[in-house]
């Protein structure tokens, strides 16, 4: 009996032994997932970040491009630091910095590697690489940061910066880290996914002081990191440097396209600054200098600033007039300056009124639409009419305005760009009460005044669309990614107008008028350029008027499609029609001829400095060249006294 509890005894004994030997042999030979959890004691893990995707011009010109910083990181759990006053000393910072940085290393992640010095130079890496093995706990790992060649095309290349607190909580993708960088806005926003590139992780054998003894495993376990994707953009670097070059000392927007394609061939929001303000160590400072000028650097009117399109607006309610049989080429109204305020000029047809910018003709255009060609013999209250024609009318207007892409994002390839304002009728029953606004209440509108809100890229679009006869593509900066530059679907797509071509033909030769013997300014005519165009005044509540143009050129097969404003600078033919022409003419003849031209745009100083820290440079003129806020109130009602000048 003693003999068989001893072997049964034995046995348990020697299949626990079994048990423990198998589970040990699998530990330790077959699953490597805890010995390597052994060894993370003394195995490190070193974040290799990509390259960000480099931008190009659309002629293969660099835009961005990067250059090689290093991040100084610390794991709180491993730090040592033996003499704390010689450690900040090769440093160079205070014992208070050193404090604060290890605690905010604490409270990320006591075991995680975190950034405790960012974004030092190849200098400074230098002249601390040898003294860093004294220090265990600390090691330095590299990545890059964005430089700009060209200090050019701030606003729509956007910037990158350290992710916030906030955005790494919300990341769901769980691809960031803390002291990641990333796009905020503009391409590097927009194209963030395809710019990013996907980091790589090397694991190193170090020794109890830390000090690196090989690669872990051969290199086995480690990921090479993969750069990211670049970006050939639609931007003519030539034709924006240009536009920066006259834009200086004045506050406005640019935006011109490519009617056949809607590529974006420059976009200049004004002031600007310099990009490479924004990258580097110095970002913090930079940006708060910027964020206080009172002239708003940072603000990108082209997609961002609500003006009034003033008597560029004209246009489309020529169009739409034309398309609801609500007048012809030959119909005529009197400059009657009791309905609103205008200048002398010859009396005539549908193009003369373009020609010319006839502001009561456009009153009655308007009045036309809305009471859908219903002569009344009074201002009828919208709701009292026998068959609601005013609101029909209204509503039709609406969505002629909508198909212009007005009122509406234009889908251009950029964060935070706006709608743009084309008032819903809800807006004045709020104001007036419902069936109790008139005609009179909303007339300003027929001109481009009033509660009509544009973006000048919408314009520009506007623009690409008379220049094309009824058709354009959405505007966009970017034409392709990668090796095999990919473009987006949506930017392949025809996006058509419900007007005639026959309509547009008409405008046209309206516009072809307008800028060779009409409201533009003598001086800016360049007679061998064939330049339809339009004039604007966008009044201005808070002083001078804007100074409003949009043109497109040649007439047929046109290339450049261009809105321009130019802040307080008054009618729209003295200082936004010469802008456009030198630019025109620079992209079509890669010159300029008209160096006075070029002088009298130059020599007009409409920025009144309002920052004791600026930061713009004073643009050189582009060697290129032989020889070479807030949004803007629109509701501008009371104060119709809009005159398109023309030339004597």
């Amino acid at each position: 009996m003693l003999e068989s509890r001893k072997w049964i005894i034995l046995l348990i004994f020697s299949l626990t032994g079994i048990s423990f030997l198998v589970r040990l042999f699998f530990i330790q030979v077959i699953n490597e997932n805890y010995k390597i959890a052994a060894d993370d004691i003394s195995v490190k893990k070193i974040i290799q970040h990509p390259h960000r995707g480099i931008i190009y011009d659309r002629n293969g010109k660099l835009l961005v491009t990067n250059v090689p910083v290093y991040d100084l990181m610390v794991i709180y759990e491993e730090a040592r630091v033996k003499d704390t006053t010689e450690f900040c000393r090769v440093l160079n910072i205070t014992k208070e910095d050193f404090k604060k940085n290890l605690a905010k290393a604490k409270a990320q992640s006591p075991r995680q590697p975190y950034p405790f010095i960012k974004q030092l130079s190849k200098e400074s890496f230098a002249q601390i690489q040898d003294q860093l093995a004294e220090y265990k706990g600390f090691y330095v790992t590299s990545r890059t940061v964005r430089t700009y060649p060209h200090q050019s095309l701030a606003h729509a290349l956007g910037y990158i910066r350290e992710i916030s607190e906030k955005a790494l909580a919300n990341d769901k993708t769980h691809y960031y880290r803390p002291g990641d960088f990333i796009g905020i806005n503009g391409i590097e926003g927009a194209y963030e996914k395809d710019l990013r590139g996907i980091r790589g992780i090397k694991h190193i054998w170090v020794d109890a002081k830390g000090r690196e003894k090989g690669a872990f495993k051969e290199g086995k376990l480690d990921t090479l990191s993969q750069a990211g994707e670049d970006l050939f953009s639609t931007i003519d670097l030539d034709l924006q440097q240009y536009a920066e070059y006259l834009l200086q000392n004045k506050a406005g927007a640019i935006a011109a396209i490519e009617p056949a394609t809607g590529e974006v061939l420059t976009m200049v929001s004004a002031p600007y600054y310099d990009p490479n303000l924004l990258t580097g160590p110095e970002f913090t400072r930079n940006y708060n200098i910027l964020l206080k000028d009172g002239n708003n650097p940072l603000f990108n009117r082209t997609i961002q600033a609500l003006y009034p399109p003033g008597s560029t607006f004209k246009t489309v309610q020529a169009l739409m007039g034309l398309q609801e049989h609500f007048l012809d080429a030959n119909t005529v109204f009197p400059c009657n300056q009791m309905l609103v305020k205008c200048h002398g000029h010859p009396i005539g047809g549908l193009q003369n009124s373009i020609q010319y910018s006839c502001n009561p003709y456009y009153v009655n255009v308007y009045r036309r639409i809305i009471y859908q060609n219903r002569i009344l013999q009074k201002d009828s209250i919208f709701t009292l009419t026998s068959d609601g024609d005013g609101r029909i009318g209204y509503e039709k207007w609406q969505k002629y305005m909508y198909q212009f892409n007005l009122g509406r994002k234009t889908g251009v390839d950029l964060t935070h760009e706006l709608s743009g304002s084309i008032p819903k009728m809800d807006l004045y029953d709020k104001r007036y009460g419902k069936g109790q606004w008139k005609f009179s209440n909303i007339y300003s509108l027929g001109i481009g005044q009033g509660e009509i809100g544009v973006l000048p890229l919408q314009l520009a679009n506007v623009c690409a669309t008379i220049a094309n006869r009824g058709y354009y593509y959405a505007p966009h900066l970017v034409k392709g990614v990668g090796k095999n530059k990919k473009i987006r679907e949506d930017f392949k797509q025809k996006h058509t107008v419900d007007i005639d071509r026959e309509h547009f033909e008409l405008l046209v030769g309206g516009m072809r008028n307008a800028y060779r013997s009409g409201t533009v300014n003598p001086i800016a005519i360049i007679p061998d350029l064939d330049i339809c165009g339009k004039t604007g005044t966008a009044q201005n509540p808070h002083g001078e008027d804007h100074s409003v143009f949009i043109a497109f050129a040649p007439k047929d097969n046109p290339k450049i499609a261009i809105a321009v404003y130019v802040e307080n600078a008054g009618f729209g033919g003295n200082m936004a029609a010469p802008v456009a022409a030198l630019l025109i003419e620079k992209y079509l003849k890669g010159k300029i001829s008209r160096p006075y031209l070029e002088k009298f745009v130059l020599d007009a100083k409409l920025l009144v400095p309002k920052t004791t820290e600026p930061l713009n440079k004073t643009p050189e003129k582009p060697k290129e060249n032989p020889p070479k806020p807030a949004v803007v109130q629109t509701d501008n009602r009371k104060n119709l006294n809009i005159s398109e000048k023309p030339r004597s």
